[in-house]
């Protein structure tokens, strides 16, 4: 067992299958993380996401997910899109959702990405993980020098930006660790002027339950909170407004993976479209399309807050 020539291997393997970069890191407990995501928890930061809340161990020590476990392969994939909603005026959706569910089209990767390993190194026992664990999908990515996480949370690429999607592979394999990169936000404080409910609270600290994408995603509530008037600035299911401003995403470049090309019918829908949407064309528009998560009503709310005067 070679852990350099593996790690090459699995590499080679990752960029054949379509994924814009692989980065890998040694499993074990993330020290770094365990007290800021108690003092993020403590704070009330996770909001209505009692999720975040369970499997405290199992977010900070991956061998607690895979037992055995010796390396975690860090994985992004580009979504960035090669166009965006024509019609200015129309409730905006974040730009992840302009096409398939995310969860359905990598996972498969994960698993055909999987398989080769094995067909080429040999006996690998692992698990695939798409942002639906307990797993600190950015600590793990920024570790594996995938990135360094950003002021506005967010993982930041050198070249490619921050649109992408993390997906990880926790296997009992050996191989050899990538290092952490360089914090290039430097003085830049862009996201978080930008973002209009101050979300933000401080460098590199999200309070999720001030987020624009809680407010339209996560919150399962009846109503929207009436301070919130005028601050989501038309969106009506998640929002990029941090990353939009982030001179870093001028490197972004459109998507190469054809599962998760924007549906032009989305793009497509104008205004009084989206505001007389009805659940029949709700379903075919967003058939498979992460947008299901906030469901019709759920929608429905968001666009009736975003009427409101």
């Amino acid at each position: 067992m070679n852990p350099s020539k593996n790690a090459a291997i699995i590499k080679k393997i990752a960029a054949r299958i379509g994924f814009d970069k692989c980065g890998i890191s040694k499993a074990g407990f993330l020290d770094e993380e365990a007290p800021r995501l108690e003092r993020w928890l403590k704070n009330g930061s996770q909001g209505e996401m009692a999720y975040m809340e369970g499997n405290f161990d199992k977010r900070l020590d991956p061998t607690k997910l895979v037992p055995g476990a010796k390396s975690v392969i860090s994985l992004l994939l580009n979504y960035f899109p090669d166009k965006i909603q024509k019609d200015k005026k129309a409730p905006k959706i974040s730009k992840y959702a302009y096409g398939k569910d995310y969860h359905f089209v990598i996972k498969e990767r994960l698993f055909e990405m999987l398989e080769m390993i094995r067909e080429e190194i040999g006996a690998v026992d692992g698990r695939v993980f798409v942002d639906s664990a307990p797993v600190l999908d950015k600590a793990w990515a920024a570790k594996s020098g995938s990135g360094w996480v950003g002021k506005h949370s967010n993982l930041i690429n050198k070249n490619m930006g921050s649109f992408f999607f993390i997906a990880e592979i926790i296997c009992d394999l050996e191989l050899e660790p990538d290092g952490p990169v360089q914090d290039h936000c430097g003085t830049c404080t862009k996201c978080i002027d930008a973002c209009p409910t101050e979300a933000i609270t401080e460098a590199y600290i999200v309070d999720g339950s001030k987020c624009i994408s809680y407010f339209t995603i996560e919150l399962k509530n009846e109503m929207i909170p009436k301070e919130l008037k005028g601050k989501l600035e038309d969106w009506a299911f998640g929002c990029d407004i941090c990353q939009d401003v982030c001179p870093w995403n001028r490197f972004a470049s459109p998507l190469t993976e054809s599962g998760l090309k924007a549906n032009n019918d989305l793009l497509e829908h104008n205004a009084s479209e989206w505001n007389e949407m009805t659940e029949e064309v709700f379903n075919r528009l967003f058939e498979k399309s992460p947008v299901q998560r906030t469901g019709y009503s759920g929608l429905k709310r968001n666009l009736a807050f975003l009427k409101e005067i």
